[in-house]
This record gives C-alpha cells, sequence and structure tokens, in this order.
C-alpha cells in the first residue's frame, strides 16, 4: 500500500502536489474539528483574538475568518484543484475554480456556525426581566427596606428564589403574592403587594 501511495505522489505534477498537501491534512484537520463541535469538545477555533464589548445578546456574530472556515478552504480549494488538473484543466483555471469553491465553502461554513450559535440560549439570568412579574413570598420581606427577604418567581422560564426588599409600610409575610417593581444593585428585587 505505501508503494502505492509513493508511485501516486511521484506521478503528481508541482501543482498537483500542493493542491494534495492543501487537502489531505486539511481535510483530517476539518473532521476533527466538526466532530468535537458536534459532541462537544473544546477546542479554540479562533485565528486572531479579538477584545470586543458586545450589548445585550447579539452574540459573537459573523466569523469568516475562524479556524474551521479556512481549513473549510484549504480542504475545497485541494480536492477542486485536484479535480481540475485531473481534467485537464490549465494551472490558472484551476487555481481559479479552486480558491472560488474554497471561498464558498467558508461563506457556508460560517453561515452554518453562525445560525448554529444564535440556536444557543445563554443561561445568564438578567433580573431586569422580573419588572412586572408577579411572584408570591418564600421569606418575610420587613417593611422599609428594613432587611430583604426572598420571593419566588417565574423568571426566563424557570421558578428563581430571590432576594427582594420592599418600601411598603408593612412586612411582607410568607405566602404574599408580589408584584416586582425594580431592580436593585442588580441583584436584589424591589416588591410590593400586589392587587387583586
Amino acid at each position: 500500500m505505501l508503494l502505492n501511495i509513493s508511485s501516486w505522489w511521484e506521478s503528481l505534477t508541482t501543482l498537483e502536489a500542493l493542491f494534495a498537501v492543501a487537502a489531505i491534512p486539511s481535510t483530517v484537520l476539518l473532521i476533527i474539528l466538526l466532530i468535537t463541535t458536534l459532541v462537544g469538545g473544546d477546542v479554540d477555533t479562533d485565528v486572531a483574538d479579538v477584545d470586543l464589548e458586545i450589548d445585550g445578546d447579539a452574540g459573537i456574530g459573523f466569523q469568516f475568518f475562524s479556524l474551521k472556515n479556512i481549513t473549510a478552504f484549504f480542504t475545497i480549494f485541494g480536492w477542486i484543484g485536484l479535480y481540475c488538473q485531473g481534467e485537464g484543466m490549465s494551472s490558472g483555471m484551476s487555481i481559479f475554480v479552486a480558491t472560488i469553491a474554497g471561498l464558498f465553502a467558508m461563506t457556508i461554513m460560517a453561515s452554518i456556525f453562525y445560525f448554529l450559535s444564535r440556536l444557543q440560549e445563554s443561561g445568564t439570568l438578567d433580573l431586569r426581566n422580573a419588572i412586572g412579574r408577579h411572584g408570591e413570598v418564600y421569606l418575610t420581606i420587613p417593611a422599609g427596606r428594613d432587611g430583604y427577604g426572598k420571593v419566588q418567581i417565574q423568571v426566563q422560564g424557570s421558578l428563581r428564589e430571590l432576594d427582594a426588599f420592599t418600601d411598603g409600610a408593612e412586612s411582607l409575610k410568607q405566602g404574599t403574592a408580589v408584584k416586582v417593581l425594580d431592580v436593585i444593585d442588580q441583584h436584589i428585587l424591589l416588591v410590593e403587594r400586589a392587587r387583586s
């Protein structure tokens, strides 16, 4: 078998050998990257380390130059280039067609991973989502912000137990229905007795 590979390699022109050098290792790397991505392996796929501050839930955005995309480019570039050379195309035309196919593969890969990343949901609790919602006192909340108690409230699809203050003149006892008015210091709810 090694003789077959060796004789195949020796039969290649310089351009075909360059296409093969691009295609074979990048195909192996692309398969490894795709498997680790699909099964949840932790692989650093960024080519350049860029610091960005992103507000909201916009995510990381469309990444054209990533390790996966560049690997996809060289994989498709190499195999299409070998195919074009095998079909008797000129060197210039083979390089042109292989480059266009590689760029198309990069665009497809970037699009796939962009849309897959948009499907992910952040598990980070944003207490501002609790404003206006109703809940129930779990631990008594002292009157006039003289300490905090706890409320149980449905936020972001799950029942949470959160710290809460009240500005009211009377304490809110366990089991009292409350409404969230605001968030204080980004981690404590301001509540009032819910009106029927």
